[in-house]
């Protein structure tokens, strides 16, 4: 049985090269298409820090992210908060050699620390939109 505490895990294979599939969640012109399309800058470096706001229509999400570790072409680890909400989430995005292909494997830790009676923030919610993004949108775009 899955605890509130349970990471969020979703994975991707893909056929591209570990550079293409790099850039693909590194690089922000080309993350504007498949993940947030209004964010203002993005670089995989330690330290980093970006904000951009997410409105559901009845919320904002003032989205605030701090790169916090990078491996190039392996592993990038960013800090993920809200302007307007308490608590702090962990996502790290790790590439992997699989037969030929490469496997991303999306964790996103620290869901339960945001409040839990907005539904953006419920588990399900979350699940749904990592799987959106990485099995959907990151999928067909790089194919």
């Amino acid at each position: 049985m899955e605890s509130e505490d349970t990471p969020i895990i979703v994975e991707q294979v893909f056929k591209q090269s570990a550079s293409k599939v790099w850039n693909a969640i590194t690089n922000v012109v080309e993350m504007r298409h498949w993940f947030f399309d209004n964010i203002p800058d993005f670089k995989p470096e330690e330290g980093f820090y970006t904000e951009f706001n997410v409105s559901t229509g009845e919320r904002n999400f003032l989205h605030q992210w701090k790169i916090i570790e990078v491996i190039l072409l392996k592993r990038i680890i960013y800090h993920w908060s809200y302007a307007e909400y308490a608590g702090k989430g962990l996502v790290a995005f790790e590439l992997f050699e699989s037969k030929n292909q490469k496997k991303l494997i999306v964790t996103s830790h620290g869901m339960n620390s945001f409040p839990q009676d907005i539904p953006e923030f419920k588990r399900e919610s979350c699940v749904a939109g990592w799987n959106y993004f990485i099995k959907q949108r990151l999928k067909s775009y790089l194919t």
